[in-house]
C-alpha cells in the first residue's frame, strides 16, 4: 500500500512538569490561547487565537519529567520546535519576557537561527524566515 495519511488536524504534544504554566508560556511567546478543558489539567491544548489552522500545541503533565539536555546529555532532545520569524533580535526579548531562555550553545555559524529553552528545558528555534528579498 502506498500514499500518505490525509490528516484532519496535527498537534505537536510537550512533555513537562506543569502543564498550564508551559502552555501559557507558548501562547504568550505565540498569541495563542489557551484551552485546559481538563479539569485536573493533566493535558492543556495551545490554539491559534485566528482560529483553526490545522495544528495546535499540547502540554503534557508528567511524572518525574526530565528535561531534554541539549546537545549531549544522558536526556536526548527527541524533537523541538521552529518558529520562522522575519527578525530574530525583535523576537527574542518577547521570548525573553515570555519566560524562555537563550541556550548557551549556538550552533548556528550565520545567525540564521538561534536556540532558546521554554521554561520546561524544551529546545526551540527562532529562524530567520525566508522573505523572499
Amino acid at each position: 500500500m502506498s500514499g500518505s495519511i490525509q490528516t484532519q488536524h496535527t498537534v505537536f504534544a510537550l512533555d513537562c512538569p506543569d502543564a498550564v504554566a508551559l502552555a501559557e508560556f507558548y501562547a504568550t511567546l505565540l498569541g495563542w490561547e489557551v484551552d485546559a478543558t481538563d479539569a485536573d489539567a493533566e493535558w492543556v491544548d495551545v490554539r491559534p487565537a485566528s482560529g483553526d489552522l490545522g495544528y495546535h500545541i499540547a502540554c503534557q503533565r508528567v511524572e518525574e519529567y526530565r528535561a531534554p539536555e541539549w546537545p549531549d546529555g544522558d536526556v536526548p532532545q527527541q524533537a523541538h520546535l521552529d518558529f520562522y520569524v522575519a527578525s530574530i533580535a525583535e523576537a527574542e526579548p518577547r521570548v525573553i519576557a515570555a519566560g524562555g531562555t537563550r541556550h548557551a550553545r549556538q550552533p548556528s555559524e550565520n545567525g540564521g537561527f538561534v536556540v532558546y529553552l521554554d521554561p520546561a528545558g524544551h529546545p526551540f528555534c527562532l529562524c530567520l524566515a525566508d522573505t523572499g528579498d
